[in-house]
């Protein structure tokens, strides 16, 4: 498992990264006037760090399962270690970037800058799910 070790910080940073957003959001959702448990204004937009916030949480948490699972298949299978930990901090530097680009900023445009930064970590999922395929074959 040594060999996977820059495979497994770039996923545990992956994780950390997630988790910070996830206590952004809430704290973010704490400050909100009129603040309420579980109930969010559905008239809220990109003009408001917590819909920002809520935003990139749910986006990294509907990245991160098809990418985790390929990571995994891929270790088990002893895919590239090199190659893994590449695509692996590719995608999570490019999260952190995304993560960073939506909290500072606020627009409607589409696409944004912080979309570049969502299609590298897409990309990287998606290399690694057909170079992932391509090996197990």
């Amino acid at each position: 498992m040594e060999i996977y070790q820059s495979v497994f910080i770039g996923l545990w940073l992956i994780l950390v990264t997630i988790v910070f957003q996830a206590m952004v959001m809430v704290g973010a959702h704490r400050a909100e006037k009129g603040y309420k448990v579980g109930k969010i204004n559905p008239d809220l937009g990109q003009e408001s760090f917590f819909f920002r916030s809520y935003r990139t949480f749910w986006n990294s948490l509907e990245n991160i399962i098809p990418f985790l699972g390929m990571s995994v298949v891929a270790i088990l299978t002893a895919y590239s270690p090199f190659k893994l930990g590449v695509i692996t901090w590719i995608y999570a530097i490019s999260r952190i970037v995304h993560m960073l680009l939506y909290y500072f900023i606020s627009t409607e445009k589409n696409p944004s800058p912080r979309s570049y930064f969502y299609g590298f970590g897409l990309l990287a999922t998606l290399f690694l799910t057909v170079d992932l395929g391509i090996y197990l074959i």
